[in-house]
């Protein structure tokens, strides 16, 4: 059974999902009002979206840079999409951006955990993987999580193919 929910209910949720309104009001409908279930709701939404367009192949996207203010750190990060169009959109610019603010501040060694090395230790692992850290801007959310709501968002497969992160005086 679903529950009307009000503007303002909708509109609060799509200013921290970026969801479409009728995606919000569907979550929100669906979970009684209750803003948690609903973000849960969109959450597995957009997991879901991501699996689907795994097949895809990603071909077009950005390289996005960051260069700290001092000039010491600098990060490149590779973003690829399936469409030009979809790389041109503000939200995948700033994924990107977000992405290499991330790489920036956390100093990942890997995109996805399974791109470790086998019999690495699972839980630093998960710490050294991009996609499993908790967003620097928003801790009660990881970086892949955010990825699976820009693919939500878009309907196209988003992947990070790679970074790269340079620090004045460390090692190779």
């Amino acid at each position: 059974m679903s529950v009307k929910v009000s503007v303002d209910a909708i509109k609060a949720l799509r200013e921290k999902t970026s969801a479409s309104l009728n995606d919000v009001r569907k979550a929100l409908e669906s979970s009684g009002g209750n803003e948690a279930k609903a973000l849960q709701l969109l959450r597995e939404r957009g997991a879901a979206i991501a699996e689907k367009r795994q097949g895809k192949a990603a071909g077009d996207g950005r390289i996005e840079s960051y260069v700290h203010h001092d000039g010491k750190l600098a990060v490149l990060v590779e973003v690829n999409c399936e469409t030009d169009f979809v790389a041109r959109t503000p939200d995948f610019g700033q994924f990107c951006k977000d992405a290499a603010l991330q790489v920036a501040a956390m100093s990942p060694k890997y995109v996805r955990a399974e791109d470790a090395p086998a019999g690495a230790d699972a839980e630093t692992v998960k710490g050294q993987a991009l996609l499993a850290q908790p967003f620097v801007k928003d801790p009660g959310t990881t970086v892949g999580e955010l990825l699976n709501a820009l693919v939500a968002k878009t309907g196209e497969k988003v992947v990070v193919r790679r970074f790269a992160r340079f620090a004045v005086g460390e090692a190779a």
